[in-house]
């Protein structure tokens, strides 16, 4: 039997809630459902981000940004979290 306590609950719900909520984000701003972002999708949701800001969220120079690049630049502030 595995043992749990009130620290790893904790800290496992901290590191989960990101998550979800990134999750939620994607799957609003995303509208075709291909798992990525592109520039038009985050605008549509974010008018106030640039094609400069976009290309600095966008960390592998593919033209999209998929979700560890979204939640990356969510932490860094360069795009809202909600």
């Amino acid at each position: 039997m595995i043992k749990f306590n009130t620290t790893t609950l904790v800290a496992a719900a901290m590191i989960a809630v990101p998550v979800f909520a990134m999750a939620q984000t994607m799957a609003d701003i995303d509208v075709n459902g291909d798992g990525v972002l592109t520039i038009d999708e985050v605008q549509a949701v974010f008018a106030d981000v640039s094609t400069d800001g976009f290309s600095a969220m966008d960390l592998n120079a593919d033209g999209v940004l998929d979700s560890d690049e979204a939640l990356s630049a969510q932490e860094a502030g360069l795009m809202p979290a909600s």
